[in-house]
């Protein structure tokens, strides 16, 4: 039997990084670990880890990271080398390039999607 820790899960909860809901910011984030937007962010975003946009969290630029949960808006392109989730509320305006591809019930994509796996060493 499967136990729940045996199914790898995105955590929105656990982050190294956070760019508030009353923050802006511009510029270039790399980054290690886990980034959350909530607040406005005009730039380039390269993460080894997941990067997570809430609600209200807005990114105009680009996005390379393992996994993207977009709960926001992405007005810019997203790669990950993993999956990317846009949530209800989100808006990805931009080309994409995933391994997986989930989109859920009213969210907004525009753009270009091409699917394959991508290898760690792109990221």
């Amino acid at each position: 039997m499967f136990k729940k820790n045996d199914v790898p899960v995105a955590n929105h909860e656990k982050f190294d990084t956070l760019i508030g809901s009353n923050s802006h910011f511009e510029g270039t984030l790399t980054a290690e670990g886990t980034i959350r937007i909530d607040g406005l962010f005009k730039g380039d975003i390269q993460s080894k880890g997941n990067v997570i946009i809430g609600e209200e969290g807005k990114v105009c630029g680009n996005i390379l990271a393992n996994n993207i949960f977009n709960a926001g808006t992405i007005e810019g392109n997203a790669t990950a080398s993993g999956q990317l989730k846009i949530a209800a509320t989100g808006k990805l305006l931009g080309d994409i390039q995933v391994s997986s591809f989930i989109v859920e019930e009213k969210a907004i994509f525009e753009g270009k999607c091409s699917m394959k796996e991508i290898g760690q060493n792109e990221i």
